[in-house]
């Protein structure tokens, strides 16, 4: 008889759970362990023990409820691996270190998280990698920009600040073409509305500190690689002294079981939130690729089978940094603050014009991202809307 394909939801509340193991316990324990003992020498001393997957032999090599995280992890994403490390940028830096040497060349969307760039403009610099930056809308001409060093496509969709959809089929597929190796960064689509590898990249790559964990409390970032790439990955991991915290590790795992229902809940608001800024006389527009005047739509329909709630705002003028900041610092319910996916609503200012190398950011007015919290929508309406009175009070547009 066929085995039935169990649900996404389904598999939330039921993957990475071994009641049996754990004395009949739902949830798998914390594993708090550095030393780990074996039963004897020959088991101590075996060849390459370390780095077999679910080999428990050190902690830093991962405990069993490291291997319950991980094992549902790369099953949603369909992956071969997953590893787990100690946060998103750790996730980043480990899944480039695995795949560079010194020499290499590698290309980077314009719109990628801040701190991917200054790893590239910092330490793989100083190893001798040299990073070329291209327009995320570059689609298959990007094999313009491979040269005989490159080694690797490193790219973010949406982007996290400025949310361009890339075509990731259509990148894969020219990389591959020439010996090239596509990592992703999947943050946005939090694991469940968008799957990478099925897509073409070879890496998926996730800050687990943000819907994942959903709570605003952990810090975590996952590695899950194809089947081709996943003994490198998780040695890159190992050799570097990478991996999660035990009781981050567990946050995780226990957010996981309620990701769909959040994830939910934040599109839904974040689109409701989107489409009221898109009507305020100071937007001039709202970036978030579900909606169907947004550029990249056509691609999110695509690819995509959801939407968080990060997105964009393009103020409609240059209003002046105070009048942001007495906006911002008034909000009730939106905090300033960085990192996203939490129950708790954001909002910030972002400079993606001081950030582009290969793509200029064109914008009347500055720019927001916004994280649409758990939060009643009509309780953040009404927070926005006092807010906007604040920053044309402070503007002079308004008594």
């Amino acid at each position: 008889m066929k085995q039935r394909t169990l649900a996404a939801d389904t598999q939330l509340a039921h993957l990475g759970r071994d009641p049996g193991r754990f004395d009949g316990a739902v949830n798998p324990p914390v594993y708090h362990a550095s030393t780990i003992l074996a039963d004897s020498l020959a088991l101590y001393e075996e060849p390459g023990r370390r780095y077999q997957k679910g080999a428990v032999v050190y902690g830093r090599f991962g405990t069993p409820t490291t291997q319950a995280l991980e094992d549902a992890v790369a099953t949603l994403e369909g992956g071969h691996d997953t590893v787990s490390l100690s946060s998103g940028l750790a996730a980043v830096a480990t899944a480039l270190l695995s795949f560079v040497a010194a020499g290499d060349h590698i290309l980077v969307s314009d719109n990628v998280y801040l701190p991917t760039r200054r790893f590239c403009d910092g330490i793989l610099a100083r190893m001798g990698v040299a990073t070329t930056y291209y327009d995320p809308a570059i689609g298959p001409a990007i094999g313009e920009l491979i040269t005989e060093k490159t080694c690797l496509i490193f790219l973010e969709s949406p982007g996290s600040g400025t949310f361009e959809v890339q075509d990731l089929p259509a990148l894969a597929e020219v990389a591959h073409e020439r010996g090239v190796k596509v990592l992703l960064d999947s943050t946005w689509s939090a694991i469940l509305y968008c799957k990478p590898l099925a897509l073409g990249a070879d890496i998926s790559i996730q800050a687990g500190t943000k819907y994942l964990s959903g709570h605003a409390d952990a810090m975590i970032g996952l590695i899950t690689a194809n089947e081709d790439c996943a003994p490198l990955v998780r040695r890159t991991a190992y050799e570097l002294g990478q991996c999660a915290a035990p009781d981050d590790v567990y946050l995780a795992l226990r957010g996981l079981r309620t990701l769909s229902v959040r994830l939910a809940r934040h599109q839904d608001t974040g689109l409701k939130l989107a489409a009221w800024l898109n009507d305020r006389p100071e937007v001039d527009r709202v970036l978030h690729p579900a909606l169907p005047d947004d550029p990249g739509h056509a691609l999110w329909r695509r690819d995509f089978s959801g939407a968080s709630g990060l997105f964009g705002v393009v103020l409609a003028r240059p209003y002046p940094k105070d009048a942001l900041a007495e906006m911002l610092e008034g909000m009730d319910l939106f905090g300033i603050g960085s990192s996203w996916g939490g129950f708790e609503s954001l909002l910030i200012a972002t400079y993606p014009e001081n950030a582009r190398t290969a793509s200029a950011w064109q914008a009347p007015g500055p720019t927001l991202r916004v994280h649409a919290g758990l939060e009643d929508l009509d309780d953040l309406i009404a927070d926005l809307e006092a807010g906007f009175a604040r920053l044309n009070r402070a503007s002079g547009d308004a008594p």
